[in-house]
């Protein structure tokens, strides 16, 4: 059920916000928080607390319970406030906000959250709440937008070096140089027991989509939407040196899966397995693992969203469950 947010059952109030802070941003991180506040307050019961890391947000969470959190930063610091609810069972008790400060915010991208700090506060204080799709690991990990393996990982480790100057335009950059060097892994893949992959020939990237868009709007699931109960899944087969080249143009542009050594499809389980990779979840590098397996739990935690984005969400998905 989708409701407006500060709604409660039995009748209308201002919602209760715990917005959250991460004391390193500094700069015009804090200027842009001062002014997220000042909206909040307007429009919003909001109180304030810095995080600094796991422990200073599991405290900031227990100290008041009774209070939506507010992630203002970019996708790993929507992963973290995701992942500390799930870690404490408030995934279904309390709904979350987003107010985009990253380089990538690609959450809200997908979710149409507006990527202006202020414009997003207001759909925080004023918008409504969306069921969202919960990517949970084998070993008790959580993934709110997207995870991927292989040169993706490759694109990420070198677009953090690069991030300072090309911001945006770190991660297509990064993947460019990434496509020349690397030649493929040899995983098996296996989606809802179905086999993708059988480790014998070598796949160039493994990604599976909640949200649609990666490194700050690559599109390496276009079609995703984050609530349709199923895991968009990328397998690229593009181990030759044109086609690696060709895979990391496509992609930006969203049609890699033109390609036909791209094979892309849905399901609820993703299962990976191969030599030690490194994996990245919203961004955030993990690993190396020789498995792991990703299973989507339907409406498993809630956003603040646009009104109209939620509308547009509730068609999409019967969408795509009319053409499954």
């Amino acid at each position: 059920m989708r409701r407006r947010a500060g709604t409660a059952e039995g009748g209308a109030g201002m919602r209760r916000v715990l917005v959250l802070k991460n004391p390193s941003a500094g700069g015009a991180g804090d200027e842009a928080h001062r002014r997220v506040m000042e909206v909040l307050r307007d429009g919003a019961d909001a109180v304030e607390a810095e995080t600094g890391g796991p422990e200073g947000l599991a405290r900031a969470l227990a100290r008041e319970p009774e209070r939506d959190p507010v992630a203002v930063g970019g996708d790993g610091t929507l992963h973290a406030v995701v992942a500390a609810l799930a870690e404490r069972g408030e995934l279904g008790t309390r709904t979350v906000g987003l107010v985009p400060l990253g380089t990538g915010n690609d959450m809200a991208r997908s979710l149409g959250i507006p990527l202006d700090p202020e414009q997003a506060a207001r759909v925080v204080a004023g918008g409504v709440e969306r069921p969202m799709d919960l990517l949970r690991d084998d070993q008790g990990g959580v993934v709110v937008n997207a995870v991927h393996l292989g040169v993706g990982v490759t694109a990420s480790r070198a677009a953090s070096a690069l991030k300072p100057v090309l911001r945006r335009l770190a991660y297509p950059v990064g993947a460019l140089a990434a496509g020349i060097g690397v030649r493929g892994w040899p995983l098996r893949v296996e989606v809802d027991g179905t086999v993708v992959a059988d480790g014998r020939r070598r796949v160039l990237m493994v990604g599976v989509g909640n949200g649609a868009t990666i490194g700050g709007g690559t599109p390496l699931a276009p079609r995703a939407t984050p609530d349709d109960g199923l895991a968009d899944v990328v397998v690229s087969f593009s181990t030759g040196p044109l086609r690696r080249l060709a895979y990391g143009v496509l992609l930006r542009l969203g049609r890699h899966g033109r390609q036909d050594t791209v094979v892309t499809l849905r399901g609820a389980a993703v299962a990976v397995q191969g030599p030690p990779m490194r994996v990245n979840a919203d961004g955030e590098l993990t690993g190396p693992v020789t498995r792991r397996t990703w299973t989507i739990t339907p409406a498993a935690w809630r956003i603040i969203v646009p009104a109209a984005t939620s509308a547009a969400g509730a068609d999409e998905e019967a969408n795509h469950t009319s053409h499954r």
